[in-house]
């Protein structure tokens, strides 16, 4: 199955043709969405799977320990959805990182690599003012 990122600034929308099947994608091992979208869709064969945060999906919560345990989690969030849509991290060709401190960068960019092997995804990593439920 064909995976694909899309970054979101602003608003951007990425519209599929009107034929096109669309199936909604939930997995109770990830955070619900805390918003009006969906986990993730897939649709002509690709994923687009939603942004995802620290947050143990049980109990709704930041996990602790930094931004090691963040990061695990967010991947450990990933994988089940990907899972649920019938596919895996090796299936992954883009990722975008968010970090609220660019400082955490060599921390994140430790656990990410022993989470995707290669050929490793293409990826973008960019520092934001503010994450939801300040991760």
């Amino acid at each position: 199955m064909k995976i694909f990122s899309f970054t979101v600034v602003l608003f951007s929308f990425l519209v599929i043709g009107v034929d096109a099947q669309k199936r909604v994608v939930e997995s109770a091992d990830a955070p619900k969405a805390i918003g009006p979208y969906s986990q993730a869709i897939v649709a002509n064969g690709f994923v687009f799977a939603a942004g995802q945060i620290g947050s143990d999906p049980k109990t709704g919560t930041l996990v602790e320990g930094g931004i090691e345990a963040e990061t695990e989690q967010v991947l450990k969030n990933i994988e089940a959805v990907l899972k649920a849509a019938g596919s895996s991290m090796k299936d992954v060709v883009k990722a975008t990182v968010f970090l609220a401190d660019m400082n955490d960068f060599a921390k994140m960019n430790a656990v990410y690599g022993k989470w995707m092997g290669e050929p490793y995804p293409a990826r973008s990593t960019v520092q934001v003012a503010r994450l939801p439920r300040d991760a």
